[in-house]
């Protein structure tokens, strides 16, 4: 056969299969067929030692005119195939923009979350510094530099989740103040919010995992007078300017003199009401002065510094802030109970 007939011949069937082509593979599959390293049309090109010399010009020319005419209908091909599948993405993927949808779900903050943020923000404004501490505590740090010593009953494995000896999970936020006592030194002001473990029994005001803030100010002359005027900004700031506080002697092992703060009830303003039992107050929180005993552990001179401290259960002032009756209802999960808090 003469090589312009096949040339002719190649261009024929490339053009009638391509009227046939409906998908870009099958487009791509018939270019590699004809145009590849392999192809039918590029076979020729190598044949064409072949061809008589004074020929060759010519058959070169013939088949790189095929050549750009073929590339110029596939690609012209290949544009309206893309085309054509834009189209039917398009029409399979339509949305009417009219129907009516379901509105998405909206989550909301925990009323725990939301009521720590406020308390935060308030000792922050007051200057203080949020620290916090690993909730897997040596005993060191949770109970001795505490004044809490061996045989202390806070230590009764009935009270206290132990890993080993030398090992608890976290009573109390307090070994977040023991470490930064032992590794800076006063001035210090600091806030330690975080979880806490004791062994209790579920009911609707324990759990064996609660949340604590507490704060501690280590400084020259601190007196009483700071830990009182304090409270009384954290309590305005949290629930108004009416409220007031006031204190009851009480005992901890790392204060001397202790305190327990009652607030101005604020569900009635300390006119009397079932929520503080009539008394128009409300037990809040424990405080005290730093002992200095807790001072001369952690390498802090006593006779030149002193110090406060409280500590405040964030379930507690939650149930009190919203009059929730029962602990157990914050970690259920109920969405009923969390959405009231929208």
């Amino acid at each position: 056969m003469d090589i312009q007939e096949q040339i002719a011949g190649i261009r024929e069937a490339c053009l009638r299969e391509l009227d046939k082509v409906s998908a870009l593979q099958d487009l791509e599959q018939l270019r590699v067929t004809v145009l590849g390293k392999k192809g039918s049309l590029t076979g020729l090109l190598r044949s064409m030692g072949q061809v008589a010399p004074e020929l060759r010009p010519k058959v070169g020319q013939w088949i790189n005119q095929t050549r750009e005419a073929l590339e110029s209908r596939l690609e012209e091909r290949a544009a309206a195939l893309k085309a054509q599948a834009l189209e039917k993405r398009l029409q399979d993927e339509a949305i009417d923009v009219t129907e009516p949808r379901p509105l998405p779900r909206v989550g909301v903050q925990h009323p725990n979350s939301s009521v720590l943020d406020q308390v935060i923000d308030c000792f922050v404004g007051l200057g203080f510094e949020v620290v916090e501490g690993p909730q897997i505590e040596l005993d060191h740090f949770n109970f001795e530099l505490l004044n809490i010593p061996k045989n202390h009953p806070a230590r009764d494995a009935q009270d206290t989740f132990y890993i080993d000896d030398n090992t608890v999970l976290r009573t109390h936020t307090s070994p977040v103040q023991a470490r930064v006592m032992t590794t800076r030194k006063p001035p210090i002001r600091i806030v330690c919010p975080g979880r806490v473990f004791r062994a209790d029994e579920v009911d609707a005001t324990h759990s064996p995992v609660f949340h604590q803030i507490e704060g501690l100010v280590i400084d020259e002359h601190i007196t009483m007078a700071d830990l009182r005027g304090t409270l009384d900004a954290f309590a305005k700031r949290l629930y108004g300017k009416d409220i007031a506080t006031r204190f009851r002697p009480s005992f901890f092992p790392f204060t001397e003199p202790s305190a327990e703060v009652d607030l101005t009830c604020f569900n009635c303003r300390g006119k009397g009401c079932r929520v503080c039992k009539g008394t128009g107050w409300i037990e809040v929180l424990g405080s005290g002065m730093v002992n200095p005993k807790v001072l001369e552990m952690c390498g802090i001179d006593p006779s030149k510094y002193s110090g406060f401290a409280f500590g405040i259960g964030l379930e507690r002032i939650t149930m009190l802030r919203y009059g929730i009756p029962d602990m157990r209802l914050m970690y259920e999960g109920d969405e009923r109970f969390l959405r009231q808090f929208r």
